[in-house]
């Protein structure tokens, strides 16, 4: 069965994006500028709205639009935004961190471990999204970074398989690549231009099981 992510803005359509079908949300503020980490209440909303009705939440955490690229302080930020999510009870981050146009391998493993392992106030096992910062990278990197984060215990890299705007058709081919490349040991999560009329043909043109999108579901 084809797991659809709706990628919600707060908390307004996520009611009816779950009862059209989402079995994912992935929840954010701002998306404008792609997305940035939801507030406290936010995300108290979803968790306890997807306990009711059997949906898994993942929450962003990214403290500002623009790079993808954080200095000291912006990387404290997404500490703390990760623990305050898991804490309230999310299923798993959604991040990406580079570093001088490159995989920012030091605060990606360091997110990832804080996600995967216990921590105070904060204990359990949280999944991580490596989001479409991956687009960013040199292309010559990504399949070596599909390595690494699968190595890092990374569970999913959302990803459009090109430049942001590009039609996800003219993508297929960059996307089985990476299906390819990532074997089964980390989930490619495909997004951007996927909608609810087109997501059975590009999951099957692809191979994978899951998909991504804020109209991957039909919300009137």
């Amino acid at each position: 069965m084809l797991t659809r992510e709706f990628c919600a803005e707060n908390m307004e359509l996520v009611p009816a994006a779950v009862a059209a079908g989402a079995a994912r949300v992935e929840l954010c503020d701002n998306l404008a500028v792609g997305g940035t980490s939801p507030s406290y209440g936010v995300i108290r909303a979803a968790v306890a709205h997807a306990r009711e009705t059997g949906t898994r939440v993942m929450c962003m955490v990214r403290p500002r639009g623009g790079s993808f690229e954080y200095d000291p302080d912006e990387a404290a930020m997404m500490r703390d935004d990760l623990l305050c999510a898991k804490r309230l009870g999310v299923d798993g981050v959604v991040f990406g961190c580079l570093r001088d146009g490159h995989l920012d391998r030091e605060l990606t493993s360091e997110l990832a471990r804080l996600a995967h392992e216990d921590a105070p106030d904060a204990p359990g096992h949280v999944d991580v999204t490596f989001h479409m910062a991956f687009d960013a990278l040199p292309a010559d990197e990504q399949l070596a970074a599909i390595d690494w984060l699968a190595d890092q215990g990374v569970e999913r890299i959302l990803t459009h398989g090109g430049a942001a705007g590009t039609p996800i058709a003219d993508n297929l081919g960059r996307l089985r690549e990476f299906v390819e490349r990532a074997a089964g040991r980390i989930t490619i999560l495909p997004g951007g231009g996927i909608t609810w009329e087109n997501a059975e043909s590009v999951a099957l043109e692809l191979g994978v099981s899951e998909v991504h999108g804020t109209k991957i579901v039909r919300v009137a």
